[in-house]
């Protein structure tokens, strides 16, 4: 009986935290629209990522405190520096929320699909983001954006499958050797999965879900660009990240 009423604590409190996020993005559209309408500058664009940061922030302190999550977070004191390229696996829908909840200043890659989001658009473009057009001109923005700002970029290109295996793109991590100071990977847990790709928002686990997302060691692309060319430090560095987290994320326990 107790885990029944549990379950649906849960599920009511993931109905509302869903709904809420309906609500909140329409109105942010809203409130973000001349924001949205042209290009603003980098001052701006802080002031609102920091805006839009809290409401996740509230959003995220909404799903901890109602027991749908528990989220632990390490070493994001590290995240932030001009020139930065932050790589994180993807295990759930929920992964860009809990880390710009975090550190709301990053700029982050995001898929390009998301501009016909009615409730995304404004608030990518008023951030500042960067739609993944998989172009020349990507990587030309990146080059530009990291001289003065750290990039968020989830590799994978989509959530990470049932299985766990991460599977990272090497055309992403390229981004980093090519135009990064210093490459900061955020490995992402989760238990149970959950939010997948596909997956119902009502379809909950039997318990809570707990998210650990801990910052690892900066890695220096010079490092891997030494006597190397691109294209062969690219392949080497994206083997090295896919053992890297997959080694942090099968673990079991």
């Amino acid at each position: 009986m107790a885990e029944k009423l549990d379950w649906l604590r849960r599920f009511l409190a993931t109905a509302i935290g869903f709904a809420f996020w309906g609500v909140a993005g329409t109105l942010l559209q809203l409130v973000l629209y001349p924001y949205a309408r042209r290009p603003q500058n980098l001052a701006t664009q802080l002031k609102v990522r920091r805006f839009v940061g809290k409401i996740w922030h509230y959003f995220v302190r909404f799903t901890v405190w109602s027991g749908v999550l528990e989220v632990k977070y390490q070493g994001f004191e590290k995240l932030g520096r001009a020139g930065q390229l932050v790589i994180a696996n993807h295990p759930s829908l929920l992964d860009v929320v809990l880390t710009l909840a975090k550190t709301p200043e990053l700029n982050c890659i995001v898929k390009q699909d998301l501009l016909h989001n009615p409730t995304m658009r404004n608030q990518i473009l008023a951030c500042g983001f960067l739609p993944n057009t998989e172009s020349l001109e990507l990587l030309e923005q990146c080059d530009n954006v990291l001289k003065e700002q750290a990039i968020l970029l989830f590799p994978e290109g989509t959530r990470t499958g049932w299985d766990g295996v991460v599977k990272l793109n090497r055309g992403a991590v390229s981004i980093g050797l090519r135009s990064a100071k210093v490459i900061t990977p955020v490995v992402i847990k989760m238990h149970p999965l959950n939010f997948k790709k596909g997956q119902p928002w009502y379809q909950l686990p039997k318990s809570r879900i707990t998210y650990e997302l801990s910052v690892g060691e900066d890695i220096d692309p010079q490092d891997w660009l030494a006597e190397k060319p691109l294209p062969l430090a690219a392949r080497r560095l994206t083997q090295y990240l896919n053992d890297y987290f997959n080694s942090q994320t099968q673990q079991k326990g």
